[in-house]
C-alpha cells in the first residue's frame, strides 16, 4: 500500500518509524511518505492560512498550497506504478465516523492520501475541487475536536496497517478482537495464575476449548451490553442464539421485544 501524508508538521509522524508500522515500511508492505504543505507556498513567510470570509474567530487554510499539493501527489494521469488515483482522506470533526469496518475498507485500497487540516480547517473549495476527480472522505475519530488532523492520521494508519497481509505475526488475532464481530473483546489473562490475590478464571485453565469459547462469547456479550448498548442494538437478532440470550439475561440486558433467537 502507498500512503502520502500532507501536513504543516511533518515531524509529527516520527512514530511511524516504530513498532509494526516501522517494520511494514522496512519490508515494503507500506510505502509511506510525509510531505510538508509549506513546500507548495511561494511567499517569504510560507503562508498557509488566512482569515475566514464572513468573519469569525480563527484562521482557515488557504486553497492555493493545498491545490498544488494535491496536483503533485494525485496527478490526473495514472501513477508510474500503474495504480489508480488515491483515495483522499481528510480528518475532520465534521466527517463520517471512523470504524473498524472503514479500516477494513481502507486496507483494501492501493493508495491513500491524507490531508491534515489545522486551525478552522481547509478551505472547502479544496475538497470540492478534489471531489471532481478523486474519492474524498472526511472522517472523524469521535465527537470531539483536536488541534489538527495529525493525531487522527496516526490512529487511522495504525488501524489500517495492522490489517494488511503479513503485518501481524498471527493473523488469527484479528478474529477475536473488539469490533471483529460486532462485540467488544472478552477479558484476557496471562501467567501467573494468581496475582495479588486475583485468580485467572478456572475455565481458562481447564483446557476445554469448547467451554473456553463459550466463556469468551458470554463475557464479550456482557461487556458489550454494559459498555456499548449501541453496539448491542445494532446486532442482527438472528446472530444471537439461546445461550447468547441467556448470557445477556444474566448480565441484566434485555433484548428489544420481537427479537427472536435461533
Amino acid at each position: 500500500m502507498r500512503v502520502d501524508i500532507v501536513s504543516i508538521f511533518p515531524e509529527y509522524f516520527a512514530p511511524l518509524d516504530l513498532s509494526l508500522i516501522g517494520r511494514a515500511r522496512e519490508n515494503g508492505t507500506l510505502r509511506l511518505a510525509v510531505h510538508d504543505l509549506r513546500s507548495w507556498t511561494h511567499d517569504v513567510h510560507r503562508t498557509v492560512d488566512d482569515t475566514p470570509y464572513g468573519g469569525g474567530p480563527g484562521m482557515v487554510m488557504r486553497p492555493e498550497p493545498w491545490g498544488e499539493a494535491l496536483d503533485a501527489l494525485a496527478p490526473d494521469e495514472l501513477s508510474p506504478d500503474g495504480h489508480t488515483l488515491p483515495r483522499l482522506l481528510v480528518p475532520s470533526p465534521a466527517g463520517v465516523p471512523f470504524t473498524q469496518a472503514m479500516a477494513h475498507e481502507l486496507a483494501a485500497e492501493s493508495h491513500l492520501l491524507f490531508a491534515c487540516g489545522r486551525y478552522e480547517g481547509i478551505d472547502q473549495r479544496v475538497l470540492d475541487h478534489a471531489a471532481t476527480r478523486l474519492r474524498v472522505t472526511e472522517v472523524s475519530l469521535g465527537d470531539y475536536v483536536l488541534f489538527g488532523g495529525e493525531v487522527a492520521v496516526l490512529v487511522i494508519l495504525e488501524a489500517v496497517t495492522r490489517l494488511l497481509p503479513g503485518v501481524l505475526g498471527n493473523a488469527g488475532s484479528l478474529d477475536e478482537e473488539s469490533h471483529a464481530h460486532g462485540l467488544l473483546e472478552a477479558p484476557m489473562y496471562t501467567k501467573p495464575a494468581t496475582w495479588r490475590g486475583h485468580e485467572v478464571p478456572e475455565v481458562l485453565r481447564s483446557g476445554d476449548h469448547g467451554r473456553i469459547a463459550r466463556w469468551r462469547r458470554d463475557e464479550a456479550l456482557a461487556r458489550t451490553a454494559a459498555r456499548r448498548p449501541d453496539m448491542m442494538a445494532a446486532l442482527p437478532p438472528d446472530s444471537l442464539d439461546k445461550r447468547d440470550v441467556a448470557a445477556l439475561d444474566r448480565a441484566g440486558f434485555q433484548l428489544p421485544p420481537g427479537d427472536v433467537a435461533k
